[in-house]
């Protein structure tokens, strides 16, 4: 009887075994620790769109580092579309062997010589944006190619997707990473049609809020079929974000067009409310090839600590009077970034009485009162004082620019 109990429980045991041996079980979720600020680097496709090549990245890494961008803070070289050649005869994707003819590991490891990471660029999608092999069907094996590689930080786009679900395809891919079991900086870049604040923060590190970006301060590009956006209207539509960002999980703007043809102007105002949005730096013009100005925006340590504050809150719109708009945000040791934007043709004058508008931010928990504590005021890009809030603030903010403050106790 003891030896017949034996062998039911054997062969219980090995029947369970055997129908639970073929679950699998997968990690849909990001890499967690990354991005606890919002990534700071550089992608190709704003200048330069197809018309990459390790020549080309190797530079830019050079650039990144005798411009100053690196000791600032920015870390990512990131290889947006077109870099792909054909898949092996195992389905293992490769480069482009003309336009990288030493191959993607030798060019992550002279990226990561110099102290910065490489990103990479691929698409949930059977094809790219530009045409190029995409990762549908072959998600699992494109993450164990980018982490033999050593890539740091992967943006997948969201071209030729028909049928699937956004949802579906970004948790694919997560888990793909996963199990290759390289960190990488996840990009979701679905364009916002899917509500991927929603879904997006555990599964990715950003995602973008909404489609292409314009050079153009104030302006819409209409392509037929779709729109790219101008700066002002990429603001307009972050309206109703902020709760979703904070550390580890941001709403993305999309990559910038500093440097890329507009008036500085124009640039120090683009510059800033990104940093005000807490949204991810990615620069989007050529670094080989830089004006003073540009340099001087896109290093500016004290617009950078507003954007990388640990706290990790995207500003708010406090008011718009007369395209004249004024924004909060609130900062780690109980200090407050305050933007007064200008969005019209013509100088507009700032008269901001401290004690008669207190500000109280629900979502962070912070309220801006002057009638109960005075506030130093410092003016970040002229990097002059500006008093107190004991009395009122008066300034006139040039067209298409910004006055931008931060508060302290």
């Amino acid at each position: 009887m003891k030896k017949l109990l034996l062998s039911l429980a054997a062969l219980t045991l090995s029947f369970t075994a055997f129908s639970q041996g073929n679950n699998y079980v997968q990690n849909y979720k990001k890499f967690e620790g990354l991005a606890m600020t919002p990534p700071m680097g550089w992608n190709s496709w704003n200048k330069f769109a197809c018309n990459v090549d390790e020549k080309l990245i190797r530079e830019t890494a050079d650039a990144m580092v005798s411009s100053g961008m690196k000791a600032a803070g920015y870390e990512y070289i990131n290889i947006d579309d077109c870099w792909h050649g054909d898949r092996d005869s195992l389905g293992f994707i490769q480069p482009d062997p003309k336009r990288f003819p030493s191959g993607m590991k030798a060019l992550t490891d002279y990226v990561h010589s110099k102290g910065l990471k490489l990103g990479i660029y691929s698409d949930a999608g059977s094809q790219t944006c530009g045409g190029r092999p995409g990762s549908r069907g072959y998600e699992f094996q494109d993450a164990q190619q980018y982490a033999k590689w050593g890539i740091d930080y992967l943006k997948y786009d969201w071209c030729n997707t028909e049928g699937l679900k956004a949802e579906g395809a970004y948790k694919t891919i997560a888990a793909a990473l996963q199990r290759a079991g390289r960190p990488m900086v996840l990009s979701i870049c679905e364009w916002g049609t899917d509500k991927p604040w929603e879904w997006g923060p555990a599964v990715g590190h950003l995602w973008r809020t909404t489609g292409d970006i314009y050079n153009c301060f104030d302006c819409v590009k209409d392509h037929g079929t779709w729109k790219s956006w101008g700066v002002m209207q990429i603001l307009d539509k972050q309206e109703g974000l902020r709760q979703y960002a904070g550390p580890g999980h941001w709403n993305d703007p999309d990559m910038m067009e500093v440097g890329n043809g507009m008036t500085v102007n124009e640039d120090r105002a683009h510059f800033t409310m990104w940093s005000m949005l807490a949204a991810p730096l990615i620069a989007g013009n050529d670094l080989r090839n830089m004006s003073k100005e540009t340099i001087a925006i896109l290093t500016d340590k004290e617009v950078l600590a507003i954007n990388q504050d640990k706290l990790g809150i995207q500003g708010l719109r406090l008011s718009v009077k007369d395209s004249l708009e004024t924004w909060v945000k609130p900062l780690d040791g109980g200090k407050w970034a305050v933007t007064f934007l200008n969005r019209a043709k013509n100088p507009q004058k700032v008269n901001f009485d401290w004690k008669k508008t207190p500000i109280t931010d629900d979502f962070a928990k912070r309220e801006l009162n002057a009638g109960k504590t005075t506030y130093k005021i410092r003016n970040v890009w002229t990097k002059k004082s500006q008093g107190t809030t004991k009395k009122a603030f008066e300034a006139t903010v040039p067209a298409h620019d910004v006055v931008l403050l931060v508060l302290s106790e």
